[in-house]
């Protein structure tokens, strides 16, 4: 399978502007990897949710076709599953999900 998952966990905006949202984006851009997921959980949630410079380059990310999805507990905590969802961010129980991308041997990098 052609699909790497981004685990984003930080709120440090340099190295989401810098590094995650730059290399997602070029990997889909310049075919690197065929799908790309970006996976919002933790502190990472908390910024998204807040900061509209961030939540202008998850936009930025969907509309080059790259999905993107929250844990929707940490969402719930942070009070911003309404705003990630109406951007366009798929809000739910991540649990299942990563482990299933794990046991299915899928590429997941963490950041």
């Amino acid at each position: 399978m052609d699909k790497l998952n981004i685990l984003w966990t930080t709120d440090n905006k340099d190295t989401i502007f810098n590094m995650l949202s730059m290399y997602a984006i070029n990997s889909k851009k310049r075919q690197w990897w065929k799908e790309v997921n970006v996976i919002l959980w933790g502190a990472s949630v908390k910024l998204a949710g807040h900061d509209t410079q961030v939540q202008t380059e998850i936009l930025e990310m969907l509309n080059n076709g790259i999905s993107v999805e929250a844990c929707k507990d940490c969402c719930d905590t942070f009070h911003v599953s309404e705003t990630l969802s109406k951007l366009g961010v798929n809000v739910r129980y991540m649990g299942k999900y990563l482990t299933e991308y794990l046991k299915n041997g899928e590429k997941v990098l963490t950041i």
